[in-house]
């Protein structure tokens, strides 16, 4: 997709700094960080979220979830971190096109607030 804000970091249209990439999958460093460490994960592949995706995507969906371990262990969060991947308005994506952001390091408050 030509105008997608992640494609144009994909294409290298837009900067980012780099934490992996392959032929597949690019992740980068999120330019609002909400904790000491938080990058993106994002397949090269556009897709709109994770409701677009399909039993023809389940490999790359593995790749997606067995990198995040590893790529979070490789950015000091040795004792854990929060994956979060915001699919469509409604449950808050922002950028349309498929990412799951890596999320660690500090004091990171709870997912949802209960009162």
């Amino acid at each position: 997709m030509s105008d997608c804000l992640f494609c144009k970091i994909v294409r290298g249209e837009i900067p980012s700094r780099k934490v992996y990439e392959d032929d597949e999958v690019l992740a980068f460093h999120d330019i609002n960080p909400v904790a000491p460490v938080h990058f993106m994960l994002v397949p090269k592949l556009h897709l709109d979220s994770l409701a677009e995706a399909g039993n023809a995507h389940a490999a790359l969906l593995g790749k997606l979830m067995l990198l995040a371990p590893k790529l979070a262990k490789e950015q000091g969060l040795d004792h854990g971190f929060r994956t979060v991947i915001n699919t469509g308005k409604g449950g808050g994506q922002e950028i349309f096109h498929l990412h799951i952001h890596i999320i660690g390091g500090g004091n990171i408050p709870p997912m949802v607030r209960r009162d």
